[in-house]
């Protein structure tokens, strides 16, 4: 169980780094916003792994809160980008 804690951790804070090097040096707007929305799913997925490990379910209502919030991201930056390729 340990072992697959730390194998966890790790792929985890790898994807959060490669994440960050997006956001970054994303070449447009659109990479970066994607990237955030990417990051925010590694987020939900760290405290879902974090509540299923510690058998804690107090964890799952932070978890709903940051799923809605992707949720509505999502469709804030799809309208925004039908909008600016409208115009």
């Amino acid at each position: 169980m340990t072992y697959a804690a730390v194998a966890i951790a790790v792929l985890l804070t790898a994807a959060c780094a490669m994440t960050l090097v997006r956001i970054v040096r994303g070449p447009t707007t659109l990479d970066r916003i994607v990237a955030t929305d990417v990051l925010l799913a590694i987020t939900a997925t760290a405290i879902l792994a974090e509540a299923a490990f510690s058998r804690d379910p107090t964890a799952l209502p932070v978890l709903v809160v940051v799923s809605l919030l992707g949720i509505t991201g999502s469709v804030a930056v799809a309208r925004f980008v039908s909008r600016e390729q409208d115009s």
